[in-house]
């Protein structure tokens, strides 16, 4: 048995008078930082048709604005539409928590297309830097999610089984390390390990944007097999899960992705 994560580390990691700076918000700001270096290295690199200072004005201006926005009106609406349209305010209170993945990556992509139609600069290169940095985010916010015992997995005996507060005092599995590998690390090494193979980014624009959604959905469809749903949330009749359905729906859209742009 593993003791719940809030007994060996305080999911608030600094408190400065009134303000509490969070475990979660940090992970945000490091991944961002973090996936920033990947896309200026792969930049360098391969040398898309835009420079660095364009790169940073997306990633700090645009795209932290799409992540915030989209992920928690993603949440509101994906997920409890009908509580949020009747509390409308409440879709403000951003730190009683909230975000949705799939949300925020209909922020980024709106972001992008924005973005790249008022610099004049080609979308599909765009959506690839940023497809083979995201996975860094992704495992630093699962670790997040862990540090804050949320998301927590189904009942398990197994030797590493986490007592979660809330948990129902049963030990469950700790899906949120699951999801960080699954969507992090090997999500990260398959993306990259494809480009150094094939050099999708250089030669296919597009391309890679497909694999990583079609990798996502993979990730996220097999993380949520051990994941609690949401109280709030049913499980659909033929035995998906919420996130499972938008999993599959981003892979075919990943798969048609792919198929359009590979050559």
């Amino acid at each position: 048995m593993i003791y719940a994560p809030d007994q060996w580390i305080d999911p608030i990691a600094l408190t400065l008078g009134p303000l509490s700076i969070r475990w979660y918000g940090i992970s945000y700001m490091v991944g961002i930082i973090l996936a920033r270096f990947w896309m200026l290295r792969n930049l360098r690199q391969l040398k898309p048709p835009f420079t660095a200072e364009q790169l940073d004005r997306f990633i700090f201006n645009w795209s932290v604005v799409g992540i915030v926005i989209g992920g928690r009106l993603g949440f509101c609406f994906f997920y409890q539409p009908m509580y949020y349209l009747q509390h409308p305010i409440e879709i403000f209170y951003i730190t009683d928590g909230g975000m949705s993945f799939h949300g925020g990556l209909l922020g980024v992509i709106l972001a992008a297309v924005l973005f790249t139609k008022r610099e004049k600069l080609k979308l599909w290169n765009l959506f690839d830097l940023c497809a083979l940095a995201s996975p860094l985010g992704l495992f630093l916010g699962r670790l997040a999610n862990f540090v804050n015992a949320e998301h927590f997995g189904h009942p398990t005996d197994q030797t590493w089984g986490v007592l979660f507060p809330g948990g129902g005092g049963v030990l469950r599995h700790p899906s949120q390390l699951y999801e960080a590998f699954l969507e992090g690390v090997l999500l990260f090494t398959l993306l990259n390990l494809v480009n150094t193979r094939t050099q999708l980014l250089k030669k296919s624009p597009g391309a890679l944007s497909g694999v990583f959604m079609i990798g996502y959905g993979l990730a996220r469809a097999t993380g949520e097999i051990f994941r609690m749903p949401e109280a709030f949330l049913e499980t659909f009749s033929f035995g998906l899960t919420y996130g499972q359905a938008l999993s599959v729906l981003q892979i075919l859209i990943g798969v048609g992705v792919y198929r359009h742009f590979a050559r």
